[in-house]
């Protein structure tokens, strides 16, 4: 108990500082900054890392260090989310940390549902496993010959849903996600709590799969939880600084299905064989890496943007967004941003 108490507080302490020390003005991160940022929070799930590593022995702090990695990995695909669903509403560069801070904090949420409800299954229903790993080489399988992510905010259905029944401003009102009509009196929803739906819903969808692959690293929950968070708090800052880069990592997701493929496999031959963790890590970094060094090799296509999406980014990583990645901005779309120069 006194170790999930610590972990709170510290998640808490950090985010204050976050929200009301760092961010209290809202503005976009220059990349040094989000580098900054990005090189802070792994040094710090590093640190926390190595307590694990001390208090409760090498196995302990290895299977926390290889959950944060795969977890890290698979939520590079969130990244994409984030910047067609910017793109698709231009959101603001100077408020889209607001929006993903409070992506985070439903996020942890959402995840610590998922992860108990988890292991409660694990640990009641052994059979589950086998569920989990064979869900996990299908979802490996699938995004292997998936040609690509197909994102497109306009057909989501829990944005159709939202939209359908939320009275909404067709203008941002600065960072605010609720405003008063003054005519009617009541009340309505911003575009930028259209966009905060959007990444809540596909971090449930990215949950789905991240969650079983930390369990197949590793049963104890409070791992499971504190890795997933760690890569979690560090995403806003990934994303400031690979957003202007992040089309270019063309396959990319050949790793990431790699690496959700084995996991899963670990789990399904876990009775026969116990994969040792370090071997894991291994083979994991191996995937990722050759992946990325793949993308840098052989760059690809870039992933295409919603019609009618551009891409609203700081103003010195605009000229960095890989050729194609940025279209022309469609008529009727929320948001004053202007497009950024062709």
């Amino acid at each position: 108990m006194a170790a999930w108490l610590g972990f709170g507080a510290l998640v808490i302490v950090l985010l204050a500082l976050d929200l009301f020390v760092f961010h209290k003005k809202e503005h976009a991160d220059s990349h040094r900054q989000a580098l900054g940022w990005s090189l802070f929070w792994i040094a710090i799930s590093l640190l926390f890392g190595a307590g694990v590593w001390i208090w409760d022995g090498a196995d302990k702090g290895l299977e926390f260090l290889t959950g944060y990695v795969v977890e890290k990995a698979l939520s590079v695909d969130n990244l994409f989310v984030f910047m067609a669903t910017f793109a698709y509403f231009r959101v603001p560069a100077e408020r889209q940390h607001r929006v993903l801070f409070w992506g985070v904090i439903g996020a942890i949420v959402m995840r610590g549902f998922f992860i108990f409800i988890g292991g409660a299954l694990l640990h009641a229903f052994h059979w589950v496993i086998y569920v989990f790993g064979a869900f996990l080489v299908v979802t490996g399988v699938k995004l292997l010959f998936e040609k690509e992510h197909g994102i497109d905010p306009e057909h989501n259905p829990v944005l159709k849903l939202f939209r359908r029944f939320v009275p909404a401003t067709k203008q941002y009102h600065e960072g605010r996600f609720l405003v008063r009509d003054p005519e009617t009196g009541r009340r309505l929803a911003t575009p930028l709590l259209f966009v905060l739906v959007m990444i809540e819903a596909s971090d449930v969808m990215f949950a789905v799969d991240s969650v079983p692959a930390v369990f197949a690293v590793t049963n104890d929950v409070f791992i499971v939880y504190t890795s997933n968070i760690f890569a979690i708090l560090g995403l806003r800052a990934l994303y400031s600084l690979l957003a202007a880069y992040i089309a270019r990592f063309s396959h990319l997701r050949y790793g990431l299905a790699g690496v959700l493929a084995f996991v899963g496999v670990k789990m399904l031959i876990a009775d026969w064989w116990h994969v040792p963790i370090l071997l894991s890590l291994g083979i994991i970094a191996l995937m990722l890496t050759a992946a990325l060094v793949a993308s840098a090799i052989w760059p690809g296509k870039p992933e295409p943007l919603p019609d009618g999406a551009v891409a609203v980014l700081p103003e010195e990583d605009r000229a960095a967004v890989a050729p194609g990645a940025v279209t022309a901005g469609a008529e009727g779309r929320p948001g004053t941003a202007e497009p950024p120069p062709r």
